[in-house]
């Protein structure tokens, strides 16, 4: 009987640890989206002097610090549109900034957006500005999509329902790096370190000291959410990503298609409760080409489901992870009143650029820059003066150039225009990302081809041609 009784029990035992293996492999991680507005990379973790960055240096150091990070749009609803979807904006027709808001326009056939396919996946969702009660946080809950949304677009908002409903996943937006910046003052203006496009002027300086305070203070709050994951015992399951919607909020960062309206912090940390996977090592620096709207088939493939054949996001992290990118490609259109159109795409030492309607000035009028934005007007001010640099008066020159290149690695600043160079590498450089780009473009069935119809864009104000390359270009009211 003793022997039976010992059988039965070895038996027993052999089951539950099957059960148990069973469950740990069908057990899946969380997934949470730590959104900044309006931010490049200027973290302590990238180098940047004069801020104060622990959390996200920590989460750097726990995780893979992405260098070579970038959405696909220098401004935040197409960006958005494009990485909650895996779709490039232009594809999908949500290229125009804050546009088809209030026309009915739907997402094409096939294309959803991010908490649409984890649902479909088993995950619950959510967006979260509501936080437990003592805890001083409340998040934006901005969604920004250029596209009408029918439903729900997430079960909740509350950080609360995250414990009781696993697997998540859940975003929470950040305000403080968007304009106008209002955080505690840290930084020093005499200290800071001002790009060399820009004028070296008192306004300059503290314009960016407190973008770099704003940083400061995000940094506090993604180290509150990152407390609250420990104490409700979610770290070790979590997958924390956390990135910005587009560049940062400067002149000749947001809405221009320089690396500095582009590319973005992008920092991931893996949980303890999961192994690793494949291209992930804690702890070090990914210098891969990473594209935002990469972010959603990533996270698919790591959540046990399949990447949608038609989604145009590529899989990096994972058995399913897809050939590094050669190229990252960006588009900017209209902006608010301000028409324009620009293509680039980089490799890993060059950018090119094409601006598609040369005629007009960089600084065209735009209503939000000129209010929001001093070195905007500082700039015009200290050209009338006479007193900017080449780099600087760049920008306040009465017509684009039609093709910018820019080597990165020796001009990271993007300031020398080699598109007239006679050096065989950059003419080789040109020919060949011209050519990537047109191919981009149709294979993308870029939307932006199809000008957008004349009554909306005089709806929003739009910017005349500049017809006098001496004057600014008029508003048409």
């Amino acid at each position: 009987m003793k022997s039976l009784r010992t059988v039965v029990s070895g038996i027993l035992a052999v089951v539950f640890s099957v059960v148990v293996a069973q469950a740990a492999e069908t057990k899946r991680p969380n997934f949470l989206w730590l959104i900044a507005e309006d931010f490049g990379p200027h973290l302590g973790c990238y180098g940047t002097k004069q801020v104060w960055t622990p959390n996200l240096d920590r989460l750097a150091r726990e995780g893979v610090r992405y260098e070579w990070a970038f959405t696909t749009c220098p401004v935040c609803s197409p960006s958005r549109s494009a990485f909650m979807t895996g779709m490039y904006q232009t594809t999908i027709g949500a290229h125009h900034h804050r546009s088809h808001r209030d026309d009915g326009y739907k997402l094409p056939e096939g294309v959803r957006i991010a908490s649409d396919w984890m649902r479909d996946a088993g995950y619950f969702t959510a967006n979260i500005r509501t936080f437990p009660k003592g805890i001083k946080l409340r998040g934006t809950g901005k969604t920004d999509w250029n596209f009408t949304y029918i439903g729900k677009p997430f079960d909740s908002s509350d950080w609360s329902d995250l414990k009781t409903h696993q697997p998540f996943f859940a975003q929470v937006n950040f305000k403080e790096t968007h304009r106008r910046f209002v955080s505690p003052k840290r930084a020093d203006p005499n200290k800071v370190e001002i790009p060399p496009y820009y004028p070296d002027h008192p306004v300059t300086r503290e314009d960016w000291a407190k973008y770099l305070d704003a940083a400061s203070e995000l940094d506090e709050k993604i180290g509150t959410v990152l407390e609250l994951l420990d104490k409700d015992g979610l770290a070790d399951n979590t997958v924390v990503l956390f990135f910005g919607d587009n560049g940062q909020a400067h002149v000749r960062g947001k809405q221009f298609c320089y690396d500095s309206g582009l590319r973005v912090p992008l920092i991931i940390r893996w949980p303890e409760g999961f192994s690793p996977p494949k291209n992930f090592k804690a702890g070090t620096v990914d210098t891969r080409l990473i594209e935002a709207i990469d972010f959603l088939p990533t996270m698919l493939t790591l959540a046990g489901a399949k990447k949608p054949e038609t989604m145009q996001g590529r899989v990096f992290l994972g058995e399913q992870s897809e050939p590094p990118r050669q190229y990252a490609f960006g588009a900017r259109d209209r902006c608010d009143e301000t028409v324009a159109r620009f293509r680039t795409v980089r490799d890993q030492r060059y950018r090119y650029i094409r601006n598609y309607m040369p005629e007009r000035p960089f600084l065209q009028p735009n209503a939000y820059k000129m209010r929001a934005y001093p070195v905007w007007n500082l700039l015009k001010q200290l050209d009338a003066q006479g007193k900017l640099t080449p780099a600087q008066k760049f920008l306040t020159a009465p017509r684009m150039p039609a093709e910018e290149l820019y080597d990165l690695r020796n001009d990271p600043h993007e300031i020398h225009n080699l598109v007239e160079s006679k050096k065989p590498e950059h003419q080789q450089a040109l020919r060949r990302l011209r050519r990537v780009l047109d191919e981009w473009i149709e294979a993308t069935n870029d939307q932006g081809r199809i000008p957008e119809p004349p009554e909306v864009a005089k709806n929003k104000g739009a910017t005349k041609p500049n017809t006098n390359p001496n004057q600014p270009a008029i508003i048409d009211k």
